[in-house]
């Protein structure tokens, strides 16, 4: 379970402001990816947010609602977008590292030090480290993977409203049957990423 150790362990060395960041939606086919920045006080978290957080992906979508909604009201949280023409212009995981810069860009306050869930720094003007798997270690970082998660799950579900048919309010824009049948049916969007083999396959079969 994530803790406040990695937090202290800055806080020891002289930072004061320090942020959890992760970003969700790597892997689906449609979509932007979205990262969170967060910045815990512990003193002021509720022990009901403490108990809760984790890595999003274990967490229903009822309890990722419930511990969005408490840390709005508790925490100071940002959030990054990279769309799918930036997606398919720079790549997935540079995309995400924009995404990343944008959401500690948007925090009303400078922070001093970042943790950054996964191996690879998004090139912030700020010091910090990578904390691989971050998201179960740290509660900032499990904080910034609810902030991207809900953030991204909503807009896809608005997406869905505009692109029936591919079941995006429940697949995210990841690759499921559902998707596939969508696809085969209606053809590419242009929430698509056109990058993606899948994608790009559909609209060049010789590719």
């Amino acid at each position: 379970m994530p803790d406040f150790s990695l937090e202290d362990a800055a806080r020891g060395r002289g930072f004061i402001r320090v942020t959890g960041v992760d970003e969700a939606g790597r892997g689906p086919w449609a979509g932007p990816v979205v990262a969170g920045a967060a910045v815990l006080e512990p003193a002021q978290m509720p022990p009901e947010l403490l108990s809760g957080l984790d890595d999003s992906k274990k967490l229903s979508a009822k309890r990722l609602e419930e511990l969005f909604s408490i840390l709005g009201e508790t925490a100071v949280t940002s959030v990054g977008i990279a769309t799918v023409e930036e997606i398919d212009e720079l790549n997935i995981l540079q995309a995400s590292l924009l995404a990343m810069r944008r959401a500690v860009d948007g925090l009303p306050a400078p922070v001093d030090y970042a943790l950054i869930d996964g191996n690879k720094w998004p090139g912030l003007s700020v010091d910090g480290e990578t904390v691989v798997k971050g998201d179960g270690r740290s509660f900032s970082i499990a904080a910034a993977s609810i902030v991207a998660k809900v953030t991204r799950d909503r807009i896809m579900v608005d997406l869905d409203r505009t692109h029936p048919g591919y079941g995006w309010a429940s697949n995210a824009g990841y690759g499921t049957a559902e998707h596939q049948a969508g696809l085969a049916q209606l053809g590419v969007t242009p929430h698509h990423r056109k990058s993606f083999a899948p994608i790009r396959k559909m609209l060049d079969p010789t590719s």
